[in-house]
């Protein structure tokens, strides 16, 4: 289910696009689902349709979704779940390199955890 954090900085239409991704890559969605209607899925959510729609709007400019006229918004197959895993694993480590190099961290530094995690996994 597609959930919102007002407490949480990241805008509410980014939150809703990563709860896609994230909803993709543990199956919980697949291609061709059928999406929820922008204002059924604003008022579950209490949140404006225009918000809804700005999310759906960015996946189906991504290509994550598409709209058929009179039908609604359903899930592409270009995701698939270890697309979406590596997608959302993306972005959650540029957030965190951008923050630890924010505080200092160098760019050396980064490149021997990265090395050293290499090494414990193989």
């Amino acid at each position: 289910m597609l959930t919102v954090n007002f407490q949480s900085r990241t805008p509410v239409y980014i939150q809703l696009y990563e709860n896609f991704i994230r909803m993709v890559s543990v199956g919980a969605i697949k291609p061709h689902d059928k999406l929820p209607p922008v204002r059924t899925l604003a008022s579950n959510l209490g949140i404006n349709p225009s918000t809804v729609q700005k999310a759906y709007k960015m996946l189906e400019e991504e290509g994550y979704i598409y709209s058929t006229v009179g039908s609604g918004s359903f899930v592409s197959d270009k995701l698939d779940n270890n697309e979406a895993a590596k997608q959302l694993a993306r972005k959650e480590l540029d957030e965190a390199l951008s923050k630890a190099y924010k505080n200092g961290l160098s760019k050396e530094e980064m490149h021997q955890m990265v090395d050293n995690i290499e090494r414990v996994e193989n």
